[in-house]
């Protein structure tokens, strides 16, 4: 199922919950669609695209400066999905810029994004040995940061090469 984007009272983005969550928040009156599909239902309801909240939700830890939560979805959010290797925005793994065989910590500071043929290529080196300069050092993200990294990410949408051959 996809997934709906939740808006707070002014119209922000929060964040996306599935089909059934926010359906059951419609039902609760706690939100309220902007934006359905036209012909899709989900019981009763029109399958909702976007829902406003009835009351603004005032997010305090937004707005601190504390260190975000290491994670890998974290380092491709920071980097925004660009290969610290070669540049293209075609990243979906995450690199240890010092391997961790070679006591490289799982930390902020020693994590990029890459792409995969550029992980591959540097294998278990570091980027002198691989003769990969980093185009960036890497860097320990405010929870803000994420936030709007995570709102500005284009959200993938499902392609015809996503289908199973045997689909019509």
């Amino acid at each position: 199922m996809t997934q709906v984007e939740v808006w707070n009272a002014d119209e922000t983005l929060l964040h996306r919950v599935s089909v059934r969550h926010a359906v059951r928040m419609i039902w609760r009156g706690v939100a309220t669609p902007v934006e359905v599909h036209a012909t899709e239902r989900f019981g009763p309801y029109q399958v909702p695209v976007v829902v406003r909240l009835v009351r603004y939700v005032e997010q305090k830890w937004l707005y601190s400066r504390t260190r975000a939560t290491y994670s890998r979805e974290g380092v491709l959010l920071r980097d925004r999905g660009q290969c610290a290797y070669c540049g293209r925005f075609t990243a979906t793994t995450m690199d240890h810029v010092l391997p961790r065989s070679r006591g490289g910590a799982t930390s902020w500071a020693n994590a990029v994004a890459a792409c995969e043929p550029c992980n591959a290529r540097k294998g278990d080196r570091t980027p002198d040995e691989a003769r990969m300069p980093l185009r960036w050092d890497p860097y320990v993200p405010t929870r803000v940061q994420l936030h709007f990294a995570r709102a500005t990410m284009p959200t993938p949408s499902p392609t015809s090469t996503d289908r199973k051959e045997s689909d019509p």
